[in-house]
């Protein structure tokens, strides 16, 4: 056991008390909890461009962590843009570095009849890179390093938007 894991033994009971749970937590008898249950059954759709693709992909590998298998109930409809700006500019007029700035706008639907919108929400991510003196193919790959960071960022933002929204599904309703 490690260092940390020691530490947080007394505190879990507290956490308990207080209704704490685990996003990703597993259900009593260690089936899948209401988060990772829900996230399994949602479909990623088709989303365009390369900057699209990794997002959709990065998308994919969270939902289907615990679900292999799981049949799809909801489908995630995604819109996604980049833009980018040159926020350093050297005394020649060239840019020396640029900020790359990821927007997504998501909607869970289910696969009903009405196609009903569940819940929606965005995600922001910025990040960037220097533009140094380099050939052409070290730049625009560096470039695809940064949109592929931007898309991971993007990916656990919604994931875990979406994880909190079955959770909250779960939970029995209060009378009030």
């Amino acid at each position: 056991m490690r260092r940390r894991d020691l530490f947080l033994l007394p505190v879990l009971p507290v956490l308990a008390a207080c209704g704490f749970r685990p996003v990703y937590g597993t259900a009593s008898g260690g089936s899948a909890g209401p988060a990772q249950a829900g996230l399994a059954s949602v479909s990623v759709a088709l989303i365009p461009e390369r900057s699209g693709q990794l997002l959709r992909q990065a998308l994919q590998e969270r939902l289907e962590r615990g679900g292999v298998g799981t049949a799809h109930r909801y489908d995630l409809v995604v819109s996604f843009g980049v833009g980018a700006e040159a926020i350093a500019i050297a005394s020649d007029s060239s840019s020396s570095r640029t900020r790359v700035i990821g927007t997504a706008t998501w909607r869970l639907v289910g696969q009903d009849s009405q196609r009903s919108t569940l819940t929606s929400g965005t995600a922001r991510n910025v990040d960037g890179y220097n533009v140094l003196d380099q050939q052409y193919f070290a730049s625009d790959l560096e470039n695809e390093v940064v949109l592929k960071r931007v898309a991971e960022a993007l990916a656990d933002q919604i994931s875990l938007q979406l994880a909190a929204w079955f959770n909250k599904q779960a939970q029995p309703k209060s009378a009030g």
